[in-house]
């Protein structure tokens, strides 16, 4: 990748987490999803990482939730973003229903954390299986990954054939473990040394730096991921009125550094879905 390879910016919403308690403009319904995808399409983004929530607003994994809220957002947005749905765990869910989600719902995308399938549970084969049924569904897979020894572990599971190659696309999650949960640029640095430059990349980021660090991602060529799921912070360090405000600062910086922005139609030719 270079500094003109459009910017694929993707809006993460919800989380497993956020409540109205913590911000009011949290969507928790599929309602609530198709409006925040349409006001973030407008502002920039080209996908959105979509978490889905029991009626008390608790996290959950559940197919029919997963199409019932894609098909609301699709009814706001058309085409116009990817639509991802996400395997989280959150301290809830094991790797069999994590993988069953995804078989159940058949969505265009998903993002997969590596270390949550790293169970000694799952064997290899398993691995080998539900990565390998990913690349023959044509589903759009990002691959989250915490740290440098999960790159490894990324890295070794290709290496030994556990995962096939395919058009996968990695997530470098900054400063999840860090004091207060908090991120800088500079905890980019780890990954990117860890990095072989195999797959496109993007980063997510926690606190009121986000926009810092995705705009240093954005120079160095990566992707970027914004929301209330990890930030609820503009960079002048005031409350963001809505995940839109996440995505338009970030869609001004790209402006700055003269990159361009994905669309999703850009994505899916990328990630060969067109």
């Amino acid at each position: 990748m270079n500094a003109i390879t459009p910017l694929i910016l993707t809006v993460a919403p919800n989380g497993a987490y956020k409540t109205h308690e913590q911000h009011p403009a949290v969507p928790l319904t599929a309602d609530a999803l198709a409006d925040t995808a349409r006001a973030c399409l407008d502002a920039g983004a080209a996908m959105i990482h979509m978490h889905v929530r029991r009626p008390d607003g608790r996290h959950l994994l559940d197919a029919q939730a997963y199409q019932e809220a894609t098909a609301a957002v699709r009814r706001a947005v058309g085409q116009s973003l990817v639509v991802q749905i996400t395997t989280e765990a959150a301290q809830v869910y094991e790797p069999p229903a994590q993988m069953a989600v995804v078989r159940d719902t058949r969505p265009e995308a998903v993002s997969v954390g590596l270390r949550e399938l790293l169970k000694p549970e799952v064997s290899e084969a398993d691995l080998h299986g539900f990565f390998s049924w990913l690349v023959q569904e044509g589903i759009m897979t990002q691959v989250i990954l915490y740290d440098e020894q999960d790159v490894a572990h990324w890295q070794r599971l290709r290496a030994d054939g556990v995962i096939p190659e395919a058009p996968w696309f990695l997530l470098f999650v900054l400063g999840r473990y860090s004091a207060g949960q908090t991120s800088s640029p500079t905890d980019l640095l780890p990954f990117l040394n860890a990095h072989d430059g195999q797959y496109p990349w993007a980063m997510c980021a926690f606190g009121p730096q986000e926009n810092a660090c995705a705009i240093t991602a954005a120079g160095l060529g990566g992707h970027v991921r914004v929301g209330f799921e990890n930030n609820l912070f503009l960079k002048d360090g005031s409350v963001a009125p809505d995940n839109a405000a996440l995505v338009a600062q970030v869609a001004e910086g790209a402006r700055a550094l003269g990159r361009p922005l994905a669309t999703a139609d850009d994505i899916r030719k990328q990630f060969g879905r067109a």
